[in-house]
């Protein structure tokens, strides 16, 4: 059976990693994808709850950082510093641990792609784990000066380094293994677990920000962090678990593992790294600046209260813990191209009257606009990302390709967003109309390149 890349424009032909129709790609044997079945229910049923419960736990480690940054730790850490740039200071920080993952994809994608997902899975969670247990016992500045923020800021990278390698391995140890016809809705699952950690993450900001002020900045902005260690030991015993993915174990018996994974797609798989680039450039950006840059947006120059935007949040992914993977179902349905570009299109109408109803200030209007931007909109890209993203590479790269395409989008995308944004708002003195104009300039380059790519929802993987 020969594979066919599904990334190319109409008589594209085969070049740099893609094959015309019924040309199958030099470094694909076939045998791998006429081979990796899905296991047996019980079998994919331990893989599907590993992988969920290890992303979900990750997934809370890195945005724990995320939600509490914003609201305590200019205080903590950049105290030397005005509001305004301690803002920005405290964002810088956030994208440190977007600027590891494409190192971490990097790494673990080739050792996923070479000796397999479930070992990655492991190591990953156990690293996360211990930089965020880590964060929750640091001394802050007034305790060691200078020595505090460069902590954080390693602490940090590691964070992203580890979730490189995890929030690519556990989506293929899912869609990798999932019924052809119902790979949307089983990506989707592993999609969810983003807002299912983000709900925990809420849900524990909402609580320590009903502490008085001198506890939480004391005592209480550490609790969060340290629970990662419980929940870790717990993720870890589920993920010893499963089995290695069939789609892996196939390549393997077949020996068609590639050499150096990152060099194969970079010559041969450039075209689909740079569609899933796009797509997650245009995707995360829009998801921080409505669930991350906006805390700081609403509290910091609104004046909104913190209570009420930590709720916005907490009720957006509630909601997408079923929109995610719903729409994941429905683009195996409809296809992943036309769920993408439903939401791509909707963030477009949407971004200017999501800043009209933070500026007006009414908690109604408040909470809605972010409800619908994370909770509905998001969701419509996020959750067929699963599945479109594993459909565009060979089980030989898979790991590699969609890491190196899926974490250096996360960077430039949703690690830069809150930072960008925030410089965008000073120099503007305030006004909101850069930061809009600077995510519909990404939105149209993710437009364009969905509209290049066939649809892969038929594909074998």
């Amino acid at each position: 059976m020969s594979q066919q890349y599904e990334t190319a424009p109409a008589g594209a032909g085969a070049t740099s990693g893609h094959a015309s129709p019924g040309e199958a790609h030099p470094h694909d044997t076939g045998v791998a994808a006429a081979t990796a079945t899905p296991g047996t229910s019980a079998n994919y049923g331990r893989v599907v709850a590993a992988s969920c419960f290890g992303t979900a736990i990750e997934w809370y480690d890195f945005f724990i950082y995320g939600f509490l940054a914003p609201i305590v730790f200019d205080r903590l850490f950049f105290p030397q510093l005005d509001p305004m740039t301690g803002m920005i200071a405290v964002f810088a920080t956030f994208a440190v641990g977007f600027i590891a993952r494409p190192i971490g994809g990097i790494v673990f994608g080739h050792f996923g792609d070479r000796i397999g997902r479930k070992s990655i899975l492991l190591f990953t969670l156990i690293l996360m784990g211990v930089a965020t247990t880590m964060i929750g016992l640091l001394p802050t500045y007034d305790k060691v000066g200078m020595w505090a923020p460069i902590m954080l800021v390693t602490l940090r990278f590691v964070q992203g380094f580890a979730l490189g390698g995890e929030s690519v391995g556990g989506l293929l140890m899912t869609v990798e293994g999932a019924p052809a016809h119902l790979r949307g809705l089983f990506g989707g699952l592993i999609q969810a677990a983003g807002p299912t950690s983000i709900v925990g993450a809420s849900l524990a900001i909402v609580l320590i920000t009903r502490l008085p002020e001198d506890d939480l900045l004391t005592w209480g902005w550490r609790l969060p962090f340290l629970v990662s260690l419980l929940l870790v030991a717990l993720g870890t015993y589920v993920r010893l678990k499963v089995e290695e993915s069939p789609s892996f174990k196939a390549a393997e018996q077949h020996r068609d593992i590639a050499k150096v994974p990152v060099v194969e797609v970079i010559t041969h798989y450039w075209r689909p790294t740079l569609v899933t680039f796009f797509i997650c450039l245009a995707e995360t950006s829009f998801f921080y600046l409505v669930a991350i840059f906006s805390l700081s947006y609403g509290t910091k120059t609104l004046g909104l209260p913190r209570n009420m935007m930590a709720d916005g949040v907490l009720y957006a992914n509630i909601l997408a813990m079923l929109t995610i993977p719903a729409f994941g179902m429905l683009s195996d349905k409809l296809g992943r191209r036309p769920m993408f570009l439903m939401g791509l299109a909707a963030t477009v109408i949407f971004i200017y009257p999501f800043f009209l109803m933070m500026g007006s200030k009414e908690t109604a209007l408040v909470v809605m606009a972010i409800v619908i931007g994370a909770g509905v909109i998001h969701p419509m890209m996020f959750g067929p990302e699963g599945s479109f993203f594993s459909e565009l590479f060979d089980t030989r790269v898979r790991f590699s390709g969609v890491s190196l395409g899926k974490q250096i989008g996360t960077v430039l995308g949703g690690g830069m967003a809150p930072m960008i944004a925030a410089s965008l708002l000073a120099w503007s003195h305030g006004q909101i109309w850069p930061v809009i104009v600077y995510f519909l300039v990404l939105a149209a380059m993710a437009l364009i390149s969905t509209v290049l790519v066939r649809e892969t929802k038929d594909r074998t993987l």
